[in-house]
């Protein structure tokens, strides 16, 4: 089945036309900026022009940076709070005049990491980061997700919230070299560890490309692998939810 994928990032609002069937990207990836401030009536009308550049009318699946429950958003991640309360799926299809699917940006992305990429047919529990703006993240138990998990707002030792200490939007900020932020993504791993115990650590965003330049410094007993998907694991999950949702 053919669907538009969309990532919205606290950077950039990416989307492609994904094959389900195989997660393939069909289509160039096209990325417009998020709007600032990323408000409903301007992600929306970013949306908008997204839909239409691909030419597209039918389904579309979105990855987005909050709490999703019920189709309404929780909390507001990197995006304007006035989208907390909002029934974003039906909004965003009204903006777009597509029917819309959405859910949280790091569950999308753990659902294709572990249908088609480094979770598929992975057992036990695993951890799925992505690192970008902020940090998000996804558990999946023999497969099965617990969604809307936020666990990159937890707050570290040093009495930091994660995703302010270990992001890569905190890495770019502070011009840190790859081994001085591995070492503070590294606490931010090793405490999940403590508290989870996963099987598998999986990273992605976009620091995922770039692991090799960081692995010495990951001290967990977990496997830390990067994201088959690298960055496009949200557009290519976002695609997969749509499919999930769309009555058969």
């Amino acid at each position: 089945m053919k669907i538009l994928g969309v990532d919205v990032g606290g950077s950039g609002i990416k989307g492609a036309i994904v094959d389900t069937e195989t997660g393939e990207l069909l289509t160039e990836r096209i990325r417009i900026q998020t709007p600032q401030p990323a408000t409903p009536e301007a992600v929306g009308l970013t949306l908008r022009e997204l839909v239409q550049q691909h030419g597209w009318t039918g389904p579309v699946g979105i990855g987005f940076p909050a709490a999703i429950q019920h189709g309404i958003a929780r909390t507001a991640a990197n995006i304007d709070t006035a989208f907390i309360g909002l029934s974003v799926a039906d909004y965003f299809s009204e903006q777009t005049g597509c029917p819309c699917f959405v859910a949280n940006d790091a569950d999308v992305a753990g659902m294709a990491e572990m249908r088609f990429g480094a979770g598929k047919d992975h057992r036990g529990v695993v951890l799925i980061v992505t690192i970008g703006t902020g940090l998000g993240t996804a558990f999946f138990t023999n497969g099965q997700l617990l969604p809307n998990t936020e666990l990159g707002h937890i707050y570290l030792k040093n009495g930091m919230e994660a995703e302010h200490y270990a992001s890569e939007a905190v890495r770019d900020a502070e011009g840190l070299k790859w081994k001085q932020w591995g070492e503070r993504f590294n606490r931010y791993l090793t405490t999940m560890e403590a508290l989870f115990w996963p099987d598998l650590v999986i990273l992605g965003g976009g620091a995922s490309a770039k692991l090799e330049k960081y692995a010495a410094q990951i001290t967990v007993r977990a496997p830390v692998v990067a994201a088959s998907f690298l960055n496009q694991a949200g557009i290519v999950g976002a695609a997969l939810y749509a499919e999930s949702q769309l009555p058969r």
